[in-house]
């Protein structure tokens, strides 16, 4: 369990570089065009592989439509589109700390839909992450958009939802093992938010204006790495993990911004926001190494024999 906690955080780590690729190697002002091309062709791709290993099985059957179409709308669909709302209406450092309440919507959530009671190691480790994360991101001058509080409070709320759906459904059946199901899970949840993002980013956008080499690069970083790998990563972590103890790794992704702004764009840091750092890295080392108590999963009826689409994040 040690070793999966380990690489699920390799996900948010990896989203923590978002920041840095978006401001330098993006189009400007294209926040939704961003988040359809990381997912549609992420999640096309990973449906071609599981074709390749798996046959006619990449697609999903009986129950798992729905449960692909609810997780795909939930982590990744619904989820961007509110992030696009609050990263224009919010700075980024108010987005933040309502997305560091995460672990403590999902501990609710998950004691309500699989009746898991949240350890008080995690809760006091989510409260210290949460601090750290309010330490090094928050300005004194924020200004508070009631709109994009709302959409920053929304996609929290989506985010964490799809993560225990995701906990309590697993993996599809009748897939050559656990690798291939994972990545068509994965698949399957990228290619529907991609394409419940793509007739939104028309109508709010427009048309894609003309790539260079330098956009084609960071898209492609984003997809193939911060997309495709990061999230069969995170729904691997989702489907054996308890989901407070998930929901707390994703605390590294603002660190990981951070650090990445110090070193790469010349950014300070002060000693405020390292000691918010510290913060969250114990926090998140604390609240992992919590021994996680056997989760009685209640049967889920198959309606028409037995998905999830995860962003966080």
């Amino acid at each position: 369990m040690r070793n999966l906690a380990l690489a699920t955080a390799v996900a948010p780590a990896l989203w923590g570089t978002t920041y840095l690729v978006t401001t330098e190697l993006l189009p400007d002002g294209r926040p939704l065009l961003a988040g359809t091309l990381r997912a549609l062709p992420a999640g096309l791709l990973l449906i071609t592989v599981v074709a390749a290993l798996a046959g006619r099985r990449a697609l999903p059957t009986g129950a798992w439509r729905w449960r692909a179409a609810v997780l795909g709308f939930l982590n990744i669909g619904l989820f961007f589109a509110l992030l696009f709302v609050a990263a224009y209406r919010l700075p980024g450092g108010i987005a933040a700390v309502l997305g560091a309440i995460g672990p403590f919507v999902v501990a609710a959530l998950a004691f309500a839909l699989l009746g898991q009671r949240p350890g008080l190691r995690v809760l006091v480790a989510g409260a210290a992450g949460l601090a750290g994360v309010a330490l090094l991101v928050l300005r004194s001058d924020a200004a508070l958009d009631p709109l994009g509080l709302a959409a920053a409070a929304a996609g929290m709320v989506s985010m964490s939802f799809g993560t225990v759906l995701g906990r309590r459904w697993g993996t599809p059946p009748g897939l050559p093992d656990r690798r291939t199901a994972l990545l068509a899970l994965t698949g399957w949840q990228l290619t529907v938010g991609g394409l419940l993002l793509a007739p939104v980013m028309l109508l709010v956008e427009g048309r894609p204006p003309a790539l260079t080499w330098t956009n084609v690069s960071g898209f492609g970083y984003l997809s193939l790495v911060g997309t495709a790998g990061a999230y069969f990563l995170w729904f691997r972590g989702v489907t054996a993990l308890a989901p407070a103890r998930v929901t707390l790794l994703a605390l590294l992704s603002p660190v990981v911004a951070a650090l990445l702004g110090w070193m790469v764009l010349d950014e300070s840091l002060s000693p405020g926001q390292l000691l918010g750092a510290t913060a969250v890295l114990a926090a998140v080392i604390v609240g992992t190494r919590t021994p996680a108590a056997p989760v009685a999963v209640p049967a889920v009826p198959n309606l028409c024999r037995p998905p999830a689409l995860g962003p966080a994040r």
